[in-house]
Order: structure tokens, then C-alpha cells, then sequence
């Protein structure tokens, strides 16, 4: 019942485009589990984290010219990180590879923030090589959300 219904969004959804969006269920995978999602008022789920994200689709990703390199910035994506399981990016209409994840810091007042020790939330690549991107979210409740941009509408001016 659950893939219908994930089926029929995609469908009013309209696929995947310049920056939008099509929510899907996730096929079964061995080393993904769901998570509880008992909200905590902490953004910490898919539950609390998705309606932001949908809303902010625009922002997950962005590039910058930058030093004679193109930097692909996933900044937005990491400060909702706590309600995803992992980010898959493909590159100029190439394979999805696993972007990883810096930890939740559940045991602070600020779980999503991003700390020194979490890294740089950018890849670089060859200058003016980044022509269009595809994102890949798997939230912690297993569902999926896929969408598309053209490097003309995220640069970094």
C-alpha cells in the first residue's frame, strides 16, 4: 500500500526536472533500517526534517567557482542531516555515489549543527567541469526524494 501510495505522488509530483522534486519509497536495502520517529522537537527525523526540506529544495545543493575549481557545497543538506540516513549525488548525468554524512550531535542542545570536526561540507572538481547535478535523499524513515538542478540555477554568484 505504501509504494501506491509513493507511486501516485511521483505521478502528481511530474518527475524530475530542473530542481524539482519526486518523493519514492525506498527499495529494500540490507544495511538501511528505519529509525523511530517519534518526533523530538530537535529536527532529528524524517518526520520533522522532510516538510523542511520540501521547502527548501532550492537550497540543498549549490556550486561555487572558486580558486580555479568548481566546489559543490552540500551545507543546507548537512543542517537537516539528522532526519537522513544518506545523500547520493550524481554528477553531469553520471552514477549516484554516496556522499558521507558527518554524525547527529544528539548529545547537544544543537544536533544539526556543523563543528569543525564534521569537515568541509564541498568536493571540488575542474573548473566550469559541473553542468547539471542529481540529488538523492534517504530520510531515516526509509523514504526517498530525487531531484535535479542545471548548474546555471545553483551557482554561487
Amino acid at each position: 500500500m505504501l509504494h501506491l501510495l509513493f507511486a501516485v505522488f511521483s505521478l502528481v509530483a511530474g518527475g524530475s526536472g530542473n530542481g524539482v522534486a519526486t518523493a519514492q519509497a525506498v527499495v529494500p536495502s540490507s544495511n538501511l533500517v528505519a529509525e523511530d520517529q517519534t518526533p523530538t522537537g530537535k529536527f532529528t527525523t524524517a518526520t520533522e526534517v522532510k516538510p523542511i526540506l520540501a521547502m527548501t529544495l532550492a537550497n540543498w545543493i549549490a556550486v561555487r567557482e572558486w580558486n580555479g575549481n568548481d566546489l559543490i557545497y552540500v551545507s543546507h543538506l548537512w543542517a537537516w542531516r539528522c532526519g537522513l540516513i544518506q545523500i547520493e549525488v550524481g554528477i553531469n548525468g553520471g552514477a549516484l555515489e554516496v556522499w558521507p554524512l558527518p554524525p547527529c550531535h544528539t548529545e547537544t542542545g544543537q544536533p544539526n549543527a556543523i563543528i569543525e570536526s564534521d569537515g568541509l561540507p564541498y568536493r571540488e572538481f575542474t573548473l566550469k567541469s559541473i553542468e547539471q547535478l542529481d540529488v538523492r535523499l534517504i530520510f531515516d524513515d526509509l523514504s526517498r526524494q530525487d531531484a535535479n538542478f542545471s548548474c546555471k540555477d545553483i551557482l554561487i554568484a
